[in-house]
């Protein structure tokens, strides 16, 4: 920075205030934990404790959530991964177009049903995968494509499906981090032949261990999961095909119903919890150095933001600590791209051939979001990241100021 220009004044904020969690998830459960005891208690009379009427009851709902004919629980978001790829027919010989820069489990299911996964570049302001890099990887072998809804904001989806419709190809969504978010008004899991989800603790819409659920408009489909969910039993012991053992317990299903009627309320606070660091941000001029960039929205859909996850131009390992060391709570999504995983040596892949991924990786850094973050938190987290940006301070010395 110039010294002939003086730097914004840091950001004051409450004494009161002296850590902050990356996650709290008794501020939302606690508001709720008679009704979610009795949904527990409910299901301990009915004694139906796999699968049955709750979780028949919630498909429903989450079917209506996100604009499908159909949603079929199961285990986790890895298992509809999975099961979403064997209903599809895809296996040993097909390869599967998806992102580098996304959780494990996207590639992981790839390569469980047998299927070779294909990493493409992302788009640098979204992070999501970028579809003239999915075009220009298609080969006769390409079976399908894997967008992933990275951090809660959809993919190109329109461009994305064209493509698919183009080539023939499957288009399995990967929204396990984006229920409710929508795109041209349309929600995450209702554009592809199958959209898979995650219920996983810390998602916008979590159970209270691991769960997933899939989402189709294809009612062949939607049987055909059903049935690779029970080992591939068509009923009675009689199994058309191999399947796997993922399913939705009830207990989960009756812990999500109560949670899902707050979902509107909680991704509300989500957004308001962007806005708010984008105006601090402001307040402060952090967003005009170039140091640290805000996460990208675009203006024709509606991020839920599972993750705030900004870029840090320089020193992002030394910035995560500084902040950890200071109370921030913070973390990295995702510190290695997957085609450097060394898992994936096999594919051939090497360091700078997949250059916005890697730098993306490089420099990623994901905030507190959390719905019942106050400001006073927001506005610490803040100050401390401009205090240690801007070397204003000691190393690991929090900043303190009068609110």
């Amino acid at each position: 920075m110039n010294a002939d220009v003086p730097s914004p004044p840091s950001l004051p904020f409450s004494a009161s205030v002296q850590s902050v969690p990356f996650i709290d998830l008794k501020r939302m459960h606690e508001p709720i934990h008679d009704e979610l005891m009795r949904s527990i208690e409910d299901v301990v009379r009915s004694q139906q404790f796999v699968l049955g009427s709750v979780v028949c009851s919630l498909e429903q709902q989450l079917a209506q959530a996100c604009g499908t004919a159909h949603a079929v629980g199961c285990a986790s978001g890895t298992d509809a991964l999975i099961l979403a790829l064997l209903a599809l027919g895809i296996g040993p010989g097909d390869e599967v177009i998806t992102s580098p820069f996304t959780f494990f489990a996207t590639a992981g299911a790839i390569v469980r049903v047998g299927a070779r996964p294909v990493f493409v570049d992302i788009d640098p302001q979204t992070f999501n995968i970028d579809p003239a890099a999915v075009e220009a990887a298609i080969t006769r072998r390409t079976a399908a494509i894997v967008p992933v809804h990275l951090f809660g904001q959809l993919a190109d989806m329109p461009a994305l499906t064209s493509i698919a419709d183009r080539h023939g190809l499957a288009v399995v969504e990967d929204a396990c981090q984006a229920i409710g978010a929508t795109l041209h008004g349309r929600p995450a899991g209702s554009w592809g032949d199958v959209g898979c989800f995650s219920l996983f603790p810390t998602k916008n819409l979590g159970a209270f261990g691991d769960g997933g659920f899939l989402t189709t408009n294809n009612a062949h489909l939607a049987g055909r999961l059903r049935q690779l969910r029970v080992h591939g039993d068509a009923g009675g012991y009689n199994h058309q095909f191999v399947g796997i053992n993922s399913r939705l317990d009830a207990l989960q299903a009756a812990i999500v119903q109560v949670k899902l009627r707050r979902l509107p309320e909680w991704t509300r606070l989500r957004q308001q919890n962007a806005r708010r660091y984008a105006e601090l941000f402001a307040e402060c001029g952090l967003d005009q150095g170039g140091e640290v960039s805000l996460p990208f929205v675009r203006s024709d859909g509606e991020h839920v933001f599972n993750q705030f996850s900004l870029r840090v131009s320089r020193n992002r390992d030394d910035v995560l600590r500084q902040l950890r060391a200071r109370g921030v709570g913070c973390t990295v999504y995702y510190p290695t791209p997957l085609h450097l995983q060394p898992c994936f040596a096999s594919l051939g892949y090497r360091p700078g051939q997949l250059p916005f991924a890697e730098q993306a990786a490089n420099e990623a850094l994901a905030l507190p979001i959390f719905p019942g973050l106050t400001a006073a938190e927001q506005r610490f987290v803040v100050a401390n990241l401009e205090d240690i940006v801007r070397g204003t301070a000691g190393d690991a010395q929090p900043v303190r100021h009068a609110a």
